[in-house]
């Protein structure tokens, strides 16, 4: 069985540039799973799935998909799905589905390889049988380069429910790619794709590399006789009681901290750093009980060397806030949207911890709202943590990053100090209220100086840090263990 690291070292022995493409299939190799399954889950909740398309789906499920014809009879069963809604319409519902369901069932392993193939600078291609409105939110999260799906008639605007030309399943996605190479011009020769489907034989042979990625029995078969590499990926599982049990572990030994550093801080009269001291201390506990583990693979002294300094992370998840406690543990002071300061029990001991809150809706006044942390920087000699992203993002993606935080480091004299987080979002997902065990990996880059930086080249430098944060993840350390996998995480890369 073929690694990821394998399939990195391939992909790093590939020709650079856009000629050069890498083909990913959707449902069942970028994500576990069926997208459509969102979907369907969303009509039964607004009772708009009907009997006539239950019956209608059963039917199909008895009798299997295994020839274009039989994919054409699954779409024309989903034609109630989408006929008579706007096509905007149907983009916002799919965006609203893939950020609150789909997203979860990326898989990081493959999230590698795109940033692989993007760091080589390939061009990136998403190829499914399924419909735009399920496509589109991943092809703009991964910044696809172009986006092979299944189209549908739209008629003033309105989705009729009739599919538009040769459904891209099987044969149908090959002839697909095809087009595309000759559009332009493009080396398939040197070219990657990967799929999990029976059907996408012809889709793989279209290209010089493929690999089967946890594939059904069928291509399994075919890619063991030609010798294709097949990558058995699945994303870990836990027990939902157990993780609960360790969740609430984690925010019981959290506040217990907290509340021993409050009332150090009455004794002691600094508040500020006992709360901090406690926060640290009770966060420890809490992370070992729920399971977490954090290991710095390299840069671990400039956690201390460089302070004080404006430490810049990338923002993936609930987790990043204990993760960087556990990496910083005191003397520092960090950025938070004022809306954490009305929570109950967080916000006050955030604020007395010497949190600095901001209005996002002010953009104008950002950097006045700094200010305090800017005093912090040049008379306490404390350090800012801070997200440059601003917000989470629903994937593994790297956003753009702000100019704020870069201006505060110039204007305090300090450097910037880069600390990426490999996989937070992978234990933590947004919008998930439980922790999963597991180790989070991280990366801290060289100290970046900022004595000559000038407010109006600002934009410049704050690019370039955000691309050694892409460098660092693109290039993140995957053949450091024997077994071949790629990361310590808990079960992600266990064979």
């Amino acid at each position: 069985m073929t690694t990821v690291a394998d399939r990195i070292r391939e992909i790093r022995s590939a020709p650079t540039g856009k000629q050069v493409c890498a083909f990913f299939d959707y449902d069942g190799t970028l994500i576990e799973g069926f997208s459509v399954v969102a979907f369907a889950r969303a009509r039964v909740r607004s009772l708009e799935f009907g009997l006539g398309e239950a019956l209608d789906f059963l039917m199909i499920g008895l009798r299997g998909v295994e020839s274009e014809q039989d994919y054409a009879e699954v779409l024309r069963a989903t034609k109630p799905t989408f006929a008579g809604k706007t096509y905007a319409e149907l983009l916002d519902f799919g965006a609203t589905l893939f950020r609150e369901e789909t997203a979860a069932k990326l898989r990081p392993q493959m999230w590698q390889l795109l940033r692989v193939h993007r760091e080589m600078g390939h061009r990136i291609v998403i190829a499914s049988s399924a419909t735009r409105f399920q496509i589109e939110p991943i092809a703009r999260e991964i910044d696809a380069d172009h986006a092979l799906a299944t189209d549908v008639e739209v008629v003033d605007g309105v989705v009729t429910g009739e599919i538009l030309g040769r459904p891209l399943w099987g044969p149908g996605k090959a002839a697909a790619v095809r087009r595309l190479a000759n559009e332009y011009d493009l080396d398939l020769k040197s070219s990657f794709a990967y799929s999990d489907g029976n059907e996408d034989v012809p889709y793989l042979e279209s290209v010089g590399h493929p690999a089967a990625i946890s594939p059904q029995s069928g291509l399994r078969a075919v890619a063991t006789d030609r010798g294709w590499p097949i990558l058995d990926i699945t994303n870990p599982t836990h027990n939902k009681w157990e993780m609960a049990v360790r969740t609430g572990a984690f925010y019981g030994s959290f506040l217990a901290g907290a509340a021993a550093g409050v009332v150090g801080g009455l004794v002691r009269g600094d508040r500020e750093a006992a709360i901090q001291a406690g926060v640290s201390a009770g966060n420890d506990v809490g992370m070992a009980l729920a399971g977490v583990d954090v290991k710095v693979l390299d840069g671990q002294d400039y956690l201390t060397s460089a302070r004080p300094c404006v430490f810049v992370f990338n923002h993936q998840s609930k987790l990043d806030l204990p993760v960087l406690v556990n990496l910083i543990r005191s003397h520092a002071t960090g950025v938070a949207k004022k809306e954490i300061k009305q929570l109950p029990v967080l916000g006050p001991i955030l604020d007395a911890a010497g949190l600095v809150f901001i209005d996002r809706a002010d953009a104008g006044k950002a950097i006045e709202q700094l200010e305090p942390a800017v005093r912090k920087l040049r008379e306490d000699g404390a350090c800012l943590v801070v997200s440059p992203e601003g917000t989470r993002s629903a994937t593994p993606r790297l956003g753009p990053f702000k100019k704020g935080p870069f201006h505060i480091a110039a204007q305090a004299g300090v450097p910037v100090v880069p600390v990426v987080l490999r996989n937070c979002g992978e234990l933590m997902w947004r919008g998930d209220q439980l922790v999963k065990p597991g180790t989070v990996e991280v990366r801290v880059l060289p100290p970046v100086d900022t004595s000559s930086w000038t407010a109006e080249t600002m934009g410049e430098h704050a690019d370039e840090v955000r691309q050694m944060f892409v460098h660092a993840l693109a290039d993140w350390p995957v053949e450091a263990f024997d077994d071949g996998r790629q990361t310590r995480t808990s079960g992600v890369f266990d064979d």
